[in-house]
């Protein structure tokens, strides 16, 4: 286990070498000044965030981070998937680049208690997502079932069928406030039937491929939102 973590923390500084100058490229090009403070605090509660999830299931569940380490549209192997997650992915590059689209033209005046409350938000995202990976080490970033895969029903799963889902929905909504634009929200427009979609074709294909997956769909009624999908 600990050469696995060991290859998965070399894997990971190689990645944060490319990530870092791409993200900090698609955050303040666009706003075309280093002065976007906005975007300055979301990148360190992101990365902080985001890191010591990484971290943490590195030491203690690298199979779940070599199951995560896959993702994006070419790691898909059903068709659906392939489409839904290209497009998921040019959303969210939107998401962050149009806040900075509006900082450099002054479309928003979204307010500092708002914008420190939504970097709040993602780390509560965070929280999220730690919880479910505590809860459900088969949670890949992609479609699939392993073998002897079990169906998880307790803990989150016992409130929504797709708590993953839920944490990264909360994500998605701060995402543009902690930036600073109410513009970008529009992109939610995009960004909220693409996640549905994504999720709709998830079930299908657990339900046909994960025995007791059906019967676990008749017993947790909501999707999504407790009470409402």
């Amino acid at each position: 286990m600990a050469t696995i973590a060991s290859h998965l923390r070399r894997i990971a500084r190689r990645r944060q070498i490319l990530f870092f100058p791409a993200f900090a490229l698609v955050l303040f090009v666009p706003a075309g000044s280093l002065h976007f403070w906005q975007a300055w605090l979301f990148a360190f509660v992101f990365i902080a965030s985001t890191s010591a999830l990484a971290f943490y299931f590195m030491k203690h569940d690298p199979a779940l981070i070599e199951r995560r380490r896959a993702v994006g549209p070419a790691a898909e192997s059903e068709p659906a998937q392939k489409i839904i997650m290209s497009m998921i992915s040019a959303g969210f590059l939107l998401l962050v680049v149009v806040p900075g689209l509006d900082y450099r033209w002054h479309w928003s005046d979204v307010p500092t208690w708002l914008v420190l409350a939504a970097d709040i938000g993602i780390v509560l995202s965070n929280a999220v997502f730690f919880v479910v990976m505590k809860q459900n080490s088969y949670a890949a970033s992609t479609v699939r079932v392993e073998a002897g895969q079990p169906v998880i029903s307790t803990g989150a799963y016992a409130v929504v069928r797709h708590p993953m889902y839920a944490g990264a929905l909360l994500l998605l909504v701060c995402i543009p406030l902690a930036l600073g634009s109410y513009w970008a929200l529009l992109v939610l427009i995009l960004l909220v039937p693409l996640l549905a979609w994504r999720l709709l074709d998830e079930e299908r294909y657990l339900t046909l491929n994960l025995p007791g997956y059906a019967d676990y769909c008749r017993r947790v009624r909501h999707r999504l939102i407790p009470g409402i999908w």
